[in-house]
């Protein structure tokens, strides 16, 4: 699964917001976008005066325009989030992946079981976003330099989505989300596979993420 978290957080039910959709949606629980858990995500809509759920037009539901069927609507969440990116709120990380199909290309609509298996969320639900807490990121979920370094603040990257890192001196225009705890690297070892080990150094970071704080910080 293309899981931007690791299994290691500590967060509260009270911090997770569970309004809004995300706008992006992976093909397959390998497509690494951001549709994935682990992605930094802002409001795109918010709009309070639209019904619980809009109901549309969708060719996921697959063909629809049988003789005599008078409606065939799929049904889906109008708040809307969506990647964050540098100078914009963050309310918080996504901690399901949105996706449409199963690793086969079938759809996740017909298997509720393999979607939970997944811990995903179908395109237009909504997905559990945590606003605070201890969580453990991959190497794809932030900007792999020398500025993410334990210490340093976390903020958003420039790249949607992604967390990079900066020294609280060098501040300057900053989105900033949190505090980066530490760092280090997975990989297989004695002849086992580890699952969580990625690619490339197969780093990980541990950030306490706080986005009641995410605001424009010059130093």
């Amino acid at each position: 699964m293309a899981l931007r978290l690791l299994p290691f957080r500590q967060y509260s039910d009270n911090d997770v917001i569970n309004l809004y959709a995300n706008q992006d949606v992976d093909e397959s629980p390998s497509t690494n976008g951001n549709g994935s858990a682990g992605v930094l995500v802002k409001v795109l809509s918010g709009n309070m005066n639209k019904d619980i759920h809009d109901l549309i037009d969708s060719s996921y539901l697959g063909k629809t325009d049988y003789p005599f069927l008078g409606a065939d609507k799929y049904p889906t969440v109008p708040l809307r989030c969506k990647a964050a990116t540098t100078g914009t709120a963050v309310i918080g990380v996504t901690l399901r992946q949105t996706v449409k199909n199963d690793e086969n290309g079938e759809k996740l609509i017909y298997n509720p079981v393999k979607r939970d298996e997944l811990q995903a969320v179908l395109s237009g639900q909504a997905v559990p976003v945590a606003t605070k807490g201890l969580f453990t990121f991959s190497e794809d979920a932030y900007e792999k330099d020398s500025n993410f370094a334990p210490g340093n603040l976390a903020v958003i990257s420039a790249n949607a989505g992604k967390l990079s890192g900066v020294a609280w001196a060098n501040t300057s225009g900053e989105t900033i989300v949190g505090t980066i705890l530490g760092t280090g690297n997975r990989t297989s070892q004695n002849g086992q596979s580890d699952q969580f080990a990625g690619t490339g150094t197969a780093q990980y970071a541990l950030v306490q993420l706080d986005c009641s704080i995410s605001n424009t910080y010059t130093a």
